[in-house]
């Protein structure tokens, strides 16, 4: 037997109240960070977080080698993971999508050209290409935004060009061809709002990709710049002193896996919910 209804209704709300605490904790950042993220204190260096020996309540989380205050880091942080997760994913899912209905919808040597570049831009590794479109980008919140497209856009239009041609098969696509309906109406009007659900449960999972391929580019010292917080960034940071101060470590990587795992609930309830196999194998 699968799982109950309701167990996907919290893993929509588990999922979606984790995520949406991290969006708030980066929009409203300035007001909920107890300090700027690159002010410098240092009589705090290397404090331990307030519940240990020595710790202080001025520094609920810490600080690290520069004396810089640990939870306005990781706030900030989360509004520089938001930032890159939606615009990069919003900007994969469009581009993918627009593909993946181009060739699922028209075939032949439409079809064709574009799932050989798929394959072709699918065989190499996506981070390593990301670092090298980030290497002839450079290094910015933007490139980095871009680079994520760039290489990503390739997920959606791969799982997304099976559905359009499954869709594409549909009796009231075949009338609404008969009738006289131009492409572009076909495409939008038929065919584009059955193939939704799965583009929705694609983009909440190619949120917490994106969350996580910025958080490598920022490690390596290719992401955002050095000025702007980002928990890569802060892992490598504290990667000097892990034996000394290993909640330096542990913060933003726990920071790193908590909104990762948020999206990949929220994109499971998402599918369980929306996806009309899944809704037909249950009321069968």
């Amino acid at each position: 037997m699968g799982k109950s209804p309701w167990l996907y209704d919290l893993n929509i709300l588990v999922g979606g109240s984790i995520a949406l605490l991290v969006l708030f904790c980066g929009i409203f950042a300035p007001w909920l960070a107890p300090y700027h993220p690159n002010d410098q204190d240092l009589l705090y260096v290397l404090a331990p977080p307030f519940w240990m020996p020595d710790g202080a309540a001025d520094h609920l989380l810490g600080t690290d080698s520069l004396g810089r205050d640990t939870l306005s880091r990781l706030i900030y942080g989360a509004r520089t993971a938001m930032v890159v997760a939606t615009a990069a994913s919003f900007g994969a899912m469009i581009l993918g999508a627009v593909f993946a209905h181009l060739a699922g919808y028209f075939g032949g040597w439409v079809d064709w050209l574009i799932s050989r570049v798929v394959e072709i831009w699918l065989s190499f590794p996506p981070v390593v290409l990301s670092m090298l479109l980030i290497i002839s980008l450079g290094v910015g919140t933007d490139k980095v935004i871009l680079a994520i497209i760039l290489v990503d856009w390739t997920r959606f239009c791969r799982v997304l060009r099976s559905e359009v041609q499954v869709v594409s098969g549909k009796d009231y696509v075949s009338f609404a061809r008969l009738v006289g309906f131009s492409h572009p109406r076909v495409i939008l009007r038929e065919i584009f709002p059955a193939t939704l659900p799965m583009l929705i449960t694609l983009l909440s999972l190619q949120m917490g990709i994106s969350v996580v391929v910025e958080a490598i580019l920022s490690f390596v010292a290719m992401g955002v710049p050095s000025d702007v917080p980002a928990w890569g960034q802060m892992i490598a940071d504290a990667r000097i002193d892990m034996f000394d101060a290993p909640w330096g470590l542990a913060l933003p990587i726990l920071a790193i896996f908590v909104t990762v795992l948020s999206f990949n609930v929220l994109g499971d309830g998402l599918r369980r919910v929306l996806d009309p196999r899944e809704i037909a194998q249950r009321n069968g």
